[in-house]
């Protein structure tokens, strides 16, 4: 079997529905042609959708290593390390592992690779109340909110801070 139809079956698998299968033909095709930027892009973009973000680290730097001047692949890269610094930073938040001050360095350099990502900003709010950053913080919240409006507790924290500054006269 040839790479392309590794392709081909991985497709079939996603059609129907089984991701964790896909991901193995991607794989496949990828041992059979390593050097294809296309195949590690494709087994990246599955990756992703999986939450295996290590994975798809892995590849889409493997797609952006083979073609550097392919910038959909540099985008998903880019898009990909976002998700992994924005998981990294929820990791340090639950288990109460580093300062405010070094999420916020995880989350500055998720929003950077990712603008649009806004359970970064709306993490990065979280992060500025705990440093006192009032304004900051509500600024941030009313971006995430406008990013991702279905992201309701952007939307309560930005109250939130609201009723904070007003308490303390920063509005």
């Amino acid at each position: 079997m040839d790479g392309e139809s590794c392709i081909k079956k991985a497709y079939e698998c996603i059609l129907n529905g089984n991701f964790d299968e896909a991901i193995t033909w991607f794989l496949q095709a990828i041992e059979l042609e390593p050097e294809n930027a296309a195949f590690h892009y494709k087994c990246s973009l599955s990756c992703a959708r999986s939450g295996k973000w290590e994975l798809a680290l892995q590849h889409a730097a493997k797609a952006c290593e083979l073609k550097p001047e392919h910038e959909e692949y540099r985008y998903h890269w880019d898009v990909v390390e976002a998700r992994r610094l924005v998981a990294d930073a929820k990791l340090m938040m639950a288990s109460g592992e580093g300062t405010p001050a070094e999420i916020m360095a995880f989350l500055q350099e998720a929003r950077i690779l990712d603008p649009l990502h806004g359970e970064a900003c709306f993490l990065a709010a979280q992060c500025c109340i705990q440093l006192g950053r009032l304004h900051e913080a509500k600024l941030l919240a009313a971006e995430a909110y406008r990013l991702e409006p279905g992201l309701e507790e952007a939307r309560r924290l930005y109250r939130q801070i609201k009723k904070m500054s007003r308490r303390r006269g920063h509005e």
